[in-house]
């Protein structure tokens, strides 16, 4: 079973720990389609396992495009010289048409030899006997893409552990700024915290839309807001603000609008079942905070599952336009409007 955001989380955490102190392993599989835990990792090994004065005749960086397995092996059976390790990266992975050959080596690694072997946005085949020997004498990063209803957790837990607190409209603001990009997030992060007062540990929306440029007025996440509560004037303004940003196309809007409306039928089919659930049992059904269970129960009220059905539709339909399919003359700002305005007179 592939293995959670959280589970991966704390495991690369450990891994990142136990590096800093010191203690490596001998060979290491980084690999998976989400790349920000294999690059963390790769990143910290690269930084700890030598110190500066050791790196040139200890630390051998090559990529998959440009080496074989025979190559990689010969580097690994050296050993370091005036250092208690030396340090082999194997970048780029994926693309070593020979790196199954390196199942015999990981199988018996040398013990004064780090091994890295990272596959960017790629995996072993778990069938092979090269994955199964890594998992034997080393360790194994595998990392999965954090779904886009996920984000707002994610965001919650990594800042969590780097000592901070960030409120749910603030990390749902953020996962409309980064999308799933977990790189982009903690590049963000990391500019932010240089700009907060210093002891400052709470993150607000206002933090999110003053350090990292988004207007919270004037979001996709407003306007799923206010199409919730059938706010009109509002979810119109919006929808004009958004429409007419630069390098606004109709898909930045139909994917989050189509996710918003699947997880109030989810909600109302889940009403349905268990009317006396529980607050938290509410939001796990949907997958937010229950921060926005005000929201969703407004929402359900507004769009039973008849017009919840409809505005889906609308979206698909809207979503077909906007990449060119019997738009007319219309913009991409002026199909936002048509669909903003359809999805409220249901």
């Amino acid at each position: 079973m592939a293995k959670g955001f959280a589970e991966t989380d704390a495991q690369c955490r450990a891994i990142v720990e136990d590096v800093r102190k010191g203690s490596f392993s001998p060979v290491y599989l980084l690999m998976g389609e989400e790349p920000y835990y294999p690059e963390t990792v790769c990143n910290a090994i690269m930084e700890c396992a030598l110190d500066d004065s050791e790196r040139d005749f200890n630390q051998t960086v090559c990529y998959g495009t440009d080496t074989d397995a025979d190559k990689v092996v010969t580097a690994a059976m050296r050993y370091p010289v005036f250092a208690a390790r030396q340090l082999v990266v194997v970048k780029e992975a994926q693309a070593m048409k020979t790196i199954d050959f390196l199942a015999k080596y990981c199988l018996n690694p040398l013990p004064t030899t780090v091994l890295v072997i990272y596959l960017h946005g790629a995996s072993l085949d778990k069938r092979k006997e090269l994955y199964k020997n890594i998992r034997k004498t080393g360790v194994v990063v595998e990392s999965n893409p954090v779904r886009d209803y996920e984000m707002s957790r994610w965001i919650t837990e990594f800042y969590r552990g780097k000592g901070l607190h960030i409120s749910p409209d603030a990390a749902a603001l953020l996962a409309e700024f980064a999308g799933t990009d977990l790189g982009k997030i903690a590049i963000e992060t990391d500019k932010m915290r240089k700009n907060l007062p210093e002891g400052k540990k709470g993150i607000s929306a206002e933090d999110i839309e003053s350090n990292v440029g988004i207007s919270r007025q004037y979001s996709i996440f407003e306007l799923t807001k206010e199409l919730s509560f059938k706010n009109a004037s509002r979810a119109l303004k919006t929808a004009a603000y958004i429409g007419n940003a630069p390098k606004f196309v109709l898909l930045m809007a139909t994917a989050p609008l189509f996710t918003h409306f699947y997880r109030i039928l989810r909600y109302e089919a889940f009403l349905s079942a268990k009317p006396g659930a529980s607050s938290q049992e509410r939001a796990a059904a949907v997958g937010v905070n229950p921060y926005f269970l005000k929201e969703y129960d407004a929402a359900a009220k507004n769009y039973p599952p008849q017009k919840s059905i409809a505005a889906i539709s609308l979206i698909k339909e809207y979503d077909f336009k906007g990449k060119g399919g019997n738009a007319g003359e219309a913009s991409q700002a002026e199909l936002l409007m048509e669909l903003v305005a359809k999805i409220l007179s249901i």
